[in-house]
């Protein structure tokens, strides 16, 4: 979710507003506005339309203009709803969720390696859990799991599950497709963890 505290009015990428079904107001030409990197964007019209954050939908007027992101919630939806943002831990809390705020910083990290905490074996055609620690932990906090490409086990899958970085241990599962156990060391490469930055965070989305 990208929300910028800077900008006075909610956009909508151009694209996108054509794509919906609410009733599209056109403004006048060659009105446009600045945004933060001092490019400015034209404004092509605005709309009354559903914004959903987390699992609810907010109705709120959006203006409509060439901008990169799909969308970006503007300081008129924070205040009109009362939304708070918590910058410490990048989320706006509601409701019992933490909706995560789109980071710059984490939309360009790179894939992030996941090491077994301790040596594991891994028995033969069976499934279990490999306890994993970040390769660079703080970069960014919640992370989907995916097979790493320089894993070195032939006949082991990971599968993709969505986990808390700030954990203890970050739980891998793998499974084992060899006819033989697989021994994986400690400080051995499990898995990569790719950064989400668009959630709904429950504790039951969660990998125990």
């Amino acid at each position: 979710m990208l929300v910028d505290t800077g900008a006075n009015v909610t956009l909508v990428r151009t694209d996108l507003a054509q794509k919906l079904k609410e009733n599209f107001i056109y403004t006048a030409p060659n009105i446009s506005l600045k945004i933060s990197t001092g490019e400015k964007a034209e404004i092509h019209g605005k709309l009354d339309a559903a914004i959903e954050c987390g699992s609810r939908k907010f109705q709120h007027r959006i203006y409509v203009a060439d901008v990169t992101d799909p969308c970006i919630r503007g300081l008129d939806f924070l205040q009109k709803f009362n939304f708070t943002v918590d910058l410490e831990k990048n989320e706006i809390p509601t409701g019992g969720e933490e909706i995560l705020l789109f980071s710059a910083s984490v939309e360009h990290s790179k894939l992030s390696s996941v090491l077994a905490k301790e040596k594991t074996i891994i028995p033969e055609r069976s499934e279990c859990l490999i306890q994993g620690v970040p390769e660079v932990s703080g970069k960014f906090r919640y992370a989907v799991t995916d097979f790493p490409s320089q894993v070195s086990q032939k006949g082991v899958l990971v599968a993709a599950t969505l986990v808390d970085l700030k954990r203890e241990a970050i739980p891998v599962r793998v499974l084992n497709l060899d006819n033989k156990p697989k021994t994986v060391d400690k400080g051995a490469v499990i898995a990569t963890c790719e950064p989400v930055v668009d959630i709904v965070a429950r504790p039951q989305d969660f990998s125990e």
